[in-house]
């Protein structure tokens, strides 16, 4: 799969490994950040600094006081002359209120919505753009696990815990190159991109992007994953918001423990905006721990982070990796390999750690009989959900449409650099 970017009259190719999108790539600046109160600074910020081109896709945008944040710095964005375009999902941001769309487009931003629900689609109304991602002058992005939405405000009772990560050097190319493939799948225009990719940093660290469309037949996501939790030799140390892991995952987590390497889960505890998904994930928690897994509850707030860390190596997005994501979703991580980025993932990992409750096998096995009873019924709506595979044949063709965007055979995401 070739991956083209032109720019001033230069074509930049480059030929990733066969089962990736993209490839390691170094020379590039990480920088964690935690929580609504760090991020959402840091990238309106950025907005506001912008000088040629903001790209934004997202899959939770809600109306409100986050919300009128970004479309304030958007629409100054856009009428100082920056481009800014808007890719969101039709349903998560289904609470979009349509004046706050005029604002942006009055303001001159380009606004699209992926796969707008329609009763004729069906089951196709299931494959939704789940990524969240921010560009500004296709050099620096911002990934991760938040929406713009209040539920992250600083300033909210109980702020959802949340992890994005921004990024600087080669790899934002790759993220542009992403960007572009999907906003020409939801109709868009090709993009003009105003200057040449991004050189790397001397001090750089090595980076790659890793996508997901939604269908079986490319989960590179949870392919890295696994792969990396059995090469694992000190620690696996994995937070999601939902967890509902697909076979293999759960058996790759239970052999890296039963090799004695530190594996633990970092979950959401009481405070979930699904409880249902955590009753369903919670049926295979006997299992893990009969073998060594160390399971942890996040009590302060809902966990909705998205991180993985195996020694030094390092995934931050959007992906969840359970089942719903392997078959519906568009996502796409942000891979690091470098000991000081691990250095600062490991110590967001303890100090949640000092604010979670550890479950023990034998506790676990004095649970409640309702809890049971919970843990059995959602399973059974889990199991019932994975039968769809019908639908498959729906993604595969979202997939193929990916692939062809991406090698220039379906209509071309030209990334025209200026």
């Amino acid at each position: 799969m070739l991956i083209r970017c032109t720019y001033e009259g230069l074509a930049l190719t480059t030929k990733p490994h066969p089962k990736h999108l993209f490839p390691w790539r170094t020379g590039n600046r990480f920088e964690l950040l935690v929580d609504g109160s760090v991020f959402f600074e840091k990238m309106l910020h950025a907005i506001e600094q912008a000088q040629q081109l903001v790209l934004l896709e997202f899959y939770l945008f809600e109306s409100g006081t986050v919300a009128t944040k970004f479309i304030d710095a958007l629409g100054r964005a856009a009428t100082r002359g920056v481009s800014v375009k808007l890719l969101l999902d039709a349903f998560g941001a289904i609470r979009v209120k349509p004046s706050d769309q005029r604002r942006l487009k009055e303001a001159g931003a380009d606004l699209l919505f992926y796969n707008v629900l329609h009763h004729g689609k069906r089951l196709g109304n299931l494959l939704r753009d789940h990524r969240k991602l921010l560009i500004v002058d296709a050099r620096q992005a911002f990934v991760g696990g938040a929406g713009i939405t209040d539920a992250f405000e600083a300033s909210g009772q109980r702020p959802w815990r949340e992890t994005m990560l921004a990024i600087e050097g080669p790899v934002v190319a790759d993220w542009v190159a992403l960007f572009a493939a999907t906003w020409s799948q939801a109709g868009g225009q090709n993009l003009v991109l105003p200057t040449p990719p991004p050189p790397p940093f001397a001090d750089g660290q090595w980076g790659r992007v890793v996508a997901s469309s939604g269908a079986r037949v490319r989960n590179e996501i949870t392919r890295s994953v696994i792969a990396r939790i059995a090469r694992a030799e000190h620690r696996v140390w994995l937070a999601t918001a939902y967890f509902v892991p697909s076979r293999k995952l759960r058996r790759m987590l239970r052999r890296a423990a039963l090799r004695g390497v530190d594996v633990r889960l970092l979950l959401p505890g009481p405070d979930t905006d699904h409880p249902s998904v955590r009753y369903a994930g919670r049926r295979f928690f006997a299992g893990l721990l009969a073998n060594g897994v160390r399971i942890y509850e996040y009590q302060p707030r809902f966990m909705h982070a998205k991180v993985v860390l195996c020694d030094d190596w390092a995934s931050v997005g959007s992906s969840n990796l359970d089942h719903w994501n392997l078959r519906w979703n568009l996502e796409a991580n942000q891979e690091a390999h470098d000991a000081r980025v691990a250095r600062q993932m490991a110590v967001m990992f303890e100090d949640d750690f000092q604010h979670s409750v550890e479950i023990d096998h034998a506790s676990w096995q004095r649970r409640r009989w309702g809890a049971r009873v919970l843990e059995r019924l959602w399973g059974v709506v889990d199991d019932w959900l994975k039968r769809l595979r019908h639908f498959e044949s729906r993604a595969s063709g979202a997939e193929r449409n990916l692939r062809g965007t991406m090698n220039g055979t379906e209509r071309k995401p030209t990334s025209s650099w200026m």
